[in-house]
């Protein structure tokens, strides 16, 4: 039986960050994506997320895929699983929680969106891209200003809150796939290493480039979830 992919987007991203990534799937799986842009707290996108997927027999598999902020998601559905997901994909995001260092830089990154929210996008198109060409640029800045100010301050308060699921982590032995941009500087190298220490069977893959992975590499992304997929296959 084919599996469900359940794809999540990260923060100021809407479905077509996965644009890139969909034709070089599968043509035999199916797919649904997540929408993060209107909830108040990583649960409840979690929540909302889930009922995506409700009607699936439970005996259907299912594969839950997050980048950045969605990867927060996803690993708030893997701490409150039943036993639904068969795997999951963990890309660009990190398993550490809020500290106080990370909560006055969102502060201010809040303050700074309400007073120039083109700004902040030209800022954040720089921080998170590694060597992008103009159209990818382009491309994310249309996104960006399209999904606005509000939904992205509701995503960092969201980020602010959200809680601790390490140790539950460290108990599941599903399949799971990391990735990692070797230049990210959103959730660099060592937020990476953090979740190999918590989940040690997972597999990781270093790729060539900055924070976002689907846009910029979604060839990496795409062999990244066929690969996990044969894993589950013969786990």
């Amino acid at each position: 039986m084919k599996p469900v992919l359940l794809l999540i987007p990260g923060m100021l991203n809407d479905a077509s960050v996965w644009q890139h990534v969909l034709p070089l799937l599968p043509p035999d799986w199916t797919v649904r994506i997540a929408n993060v842009l209107t909830q108040d707290s990583i649960t409840s996108m979690a929540e909302d997320a889930w009922q995506l997927v409700a009607d699936l027999d439970k005996d259907q598999p299912l594969i839950v895929a997050g980048f950045s902020m969605g990867g927060y998601v996803a690993i708030e559905m893997l701490a409150n699983d039943n036993g639904r997901i068969h795997a999951a994909a963990l890309m660009s995001t990190s398993v550490l929680a809020e500290t106080e260092e990370s909560r006055i830089i969102r502060e201010k990154t809040i303050a700074a969106m309400q007073a120039n929210f083109p700004k902040v996008v030209e800022g954040i198109l720089k921080f998170n891209t590694h060597e992008a060409s103009l159209d990818v640029i382009d491309f994310l800045r249309q996104m960006q200003l399209a999904i606005g100010s509000d939904a992205a301050i509701r995503q960092i308060q969201a980020l602010m809150a959200r809680s601790d699921h390490r140790a539950k982590l460290a108990t599941l032995r599903l399949p799971v796939a990391i990735m990692c941009g070797e230049h990210d500087r959103v959730t660099p190298p060592e937020l990476t290493r953090h979740i190999q220490a918590c989940m040690p069977h997972a597999s990781t893959t270093w790729v060539p480039t900055g924070h976002m992975l689907p846009v910029q590499s979604p060839a990496a992304v795409s062999e990244c979830l066929s690969s996990l997929w044969k894993t589950t296959l013969s786990s």
